[in-house]
């Protein structure tokens, strides 16, 4: 997770994180990225079951029961063990979380055991209710799902109306108090929206959007064809930059972030050391603090089976279930060959990456792309953009 506004808008200063120790335990959400000890965020697909076709669905979900789903107990047991652990957040995601009627009972349960939850939702089914009862838990963010305008959006969403449903989910939430961000995956079939959504977070007053690099899993995987080029990319993080910016320069300090390419960091960086040097050398000690990609180590996954993975989207290896152990247990097991080199993957990456001065910052960057395209989990992530000269 690479913040724009955080880096290349100076929205944070080393001097923020630092003052916290730089601990998980202590650090505001919006500087969990920087911690030193990477206490695990944990994404947990509490159901695979979902009201959506989406053609990029990570987790290939359909609207059809699914067997062996974990039982509130047993999800209990896990928010638990995860808050006796130290991990600072627990994400809801699925499918489509706002299926599972227990969903507000568990997330009051992480509350109450000092834990922020948050919920990934398509905002479909999100009800003034619903989002009464949220705030009430006090839950910390609501990040809804949305692939561009309506006609792009129905189109990844494989059913008509969902993007008027989706708004609507955003503007009750905003209307509420409860704070909400959207979360729109890049690729061929929607970047020219962008600007868009930049226009939308203006006129909607939506104060949060994650930008997505598409990872290939899932119904995903049938998209590698369809990501962006490495010259389009760069495109891409430079109008992000530009839209950023201006969104500042008009007192509008929305934060906007890019996800799941830890490439990011160093081009912002090599762009302020153009623009700004002083700023970059501000950026270098962030991004160094940062770490990069964190799958394995600072970001774990909990399927709905149980079963425990590196990141939500690398779904073909398991390190275990938290029906037979505790997830601090599995996570923390280095006996397992993957996850000891997941702790620290600068020794085991190959090729390009392996001597790229860029290393300590971006963490190796996704091993799922690698293994997708590859088939190998230390090859070079085939979505990294940045030239040969730029990490020599």
């Amino acid at each position: 997770m690479i913040g724009i506004s955080k880096l290349y808008c100076g929205a944070v200063e080393a001097a923020d994180v630092l003052r916290y120790n730089r601990e998980s335990k202590r650090l505001p959400s919006h500087l969990l990225q920087f911690s030193a000890d990477k206490k695990p965020v944990v994404v947990w697909n509490m159901t695979r079951r979902c009201n959506l076709k989406c053609i990029h669905c990570y987790s290939s979900s359909r609207n059809i029961p699914y067997r062996d789903e974990m039982t509130t107990e047993e999800g209990k047991a896990l928010i638990a063990d995860l808050a006796s652990f130290g991990s600072p957040v627990i994400l809801f995601s699925g499918g489509e979380p706002l299926i599972r009627k227990d969903l507000p009972e568990l997330a009051q349960f992480a509350v109450d055991r000092g834990m922020r939850a948050v919920i990934s939702t398509n905002g479909t089914l999100l009800t003034p209710e619903r989002i009464r009862v949220f705030r009430e838990i006090g839950l910390s963010y609501i990040g809804v799902s949305l692939d561009g305008l309506k006609e792009t959006h129905d189109f990844f969403r494989g059913v008509p109306g969902t993007f008027e449903r989706t708004i609507r989910g955003i503007r009750d939430c905003r209307d509420a108090g409860i704070k909400v961000g959207v979360r729109f995956t890049v690729n061929r079939h929607n970047v020219r929206d962008v600007p868009a959504i930049f226009d939308l977070l203006d006129a909607e007053d939506i104060p949060r959007c994650c930008f997505y690099h598409l990872v290939y899993s899932g119904r995903g995987s049938a998209l590698v064809e369809e990501d962006l080029s490495h010259d389009e990319t760069r495109r891409l993080l430079d109008l992000i930059m530009d839209r950023t910016r201006d969104l500042f320069n008009r007192g509008l300090e929305k934060e906007i972030l890019t996800v799941d390419n830890h490439a990011d960091g160093p081009y912002v960086y090599l762009r302020l050391l153009r623009e700004d040097p002083a700023r970059a050398a501000e950026v270098l000690e962030l991004l160094k603090m940062n770490e990069g990609n964190s799958s394995g180590n600072g970001i774990g996954c909990v399927s709905w089976d149980g079963a425990v993975h590196a990141d939500q989207f690398w779904r073909g290896i398991s390190f275990g279930n938290v029906r037979e152990r505790p997830f601090s247990a599995i996570w923390t097991d280095t006996s397992n060959e993957l996850m000891a080199k997941l702790k620290d993957k600068k020794p085991h990456v190959k090729g390009r990456c392996a001597t790229c001065r860029w290393l300590g910052v971006c963490g190796g960057n996704f091993r799922a792309r690698a293994e997708a395209v590859a088939g190998d989990i230390w090859a070079p992530d085939p979505a990294c953009y940045l030239t040969d000269r730029e990490i020599a």
